[in-house]
């Protein structure tokens, strides 16, 4: 009585914003069923023309009374992607996760580093990516891709506020319940994510989660320590960004506790 389905729900991003975090707590949900891997359909045009069916074949099989969810944390920064998942669903609900975008600056630097390390090519200080020539490097992608105000506007072009719901990331760490409770809420599902299915790893320094008599937590690679960065550089950050958080709170009628 299962069959494969297109995605009721997508999480559209943003990448360092605990996308899997906010997948993997969903998936305690038993009305919902999640994408194992980032299909990148509607980001990379490689896959786009591999077409719908390709799509949907990459995706769990589910009872009707399910919900499928993906997550590719690209779509939200694609300039293709509002427009192809309209044209697939106009009533499709998206789920976006965001944190402070300093954080997520810090955070993607992080992650390029680890991945550069681990690959033996060499690597560089925070610094000298984000800072040239004294001022601030805003054609960094990392930057770039914290411009949520600018991405969104994308996505409004496409869909209602009210199909996409704002996550806030920052909270999803320190106390995941409250922002499950919303996605459900959210996603018209019944309540059934409780605060038994979580306990705080003191080692890891995050919560994991406990579901059908087992205990998981998210991969060594989530939560590293993030550098050390220079107080001038972060308050330079932090005033490149205010502007920008300022227009997405009018953008989405809501604040979020971010510097």
């Amino acid at each position: 009585g299962t069959s494969r389905q297109i995605p009721q729900t997508i999480i559209i991003g943003v990448r360092k914003g605990g996308t899997r975090a906010l997948l993997e707590m969903l998936d305690i949900h038993p009305n919902i069923v999640v994408a194992a891997t980032e299909v990148h359909f509607f980001d990379w045009d490689e896959n786009y023309v591999k077409g719908i069916d390709w799509y949907r074949n990459l995706m769990p099989f589910s009872y009707g009374n399910q919900i499928t969810i993906e997550k590719t944390p690209g779509y939200f920064t694609s300039p293709q992607a509002p427009g192809r998942i309209h044209d697939m669903n106009s009533s499709i609900k998206l789920l976006l996760i965001l944190r402070d975008p300093t954080e997520r600056v810090i955070s993607d630097y992080t992650q390029v580093y680890y991945n550069r390390v681990e690959s033996h090519k060499p690597v560089q200080l925070f610094e000298d990516i984000v800072i040239k020539n004294g001022v601030l490097n805003t054609k960094y992608k990392a930057i770039q891709r914290s411009l949520y105000d600018v991405h969104m506007e994308k996505w409004l072009k496409h869909f209602s506020l009210d199909q996409i719901h704002i996550v806030d990331g920052n909270t999803l760490i320190k106390d995941p319940l409250p922002e499950l409770q919303k996605v459900e809420r959210f996603l018209n599902l019944p309540s059934r994510i409780m605060s038994s299915n979580f306990y705080f790893n003191q080692t890891k320094g995050f919560y994991c989660i406990r579901s059908d008599g087992r205990e998981r937590c998210l991969h060594e690679s989530k939560g590293r320590p993030h550098p050390l960065v220079n107080s001038t550089v972060l308050e330079q950050l932090h005033s490149y960004f205010r502007e920008h958080n300022a227009r997405f709170y009018r953008m989405v009628n809501h604040s979020f506790d971010w510097h």
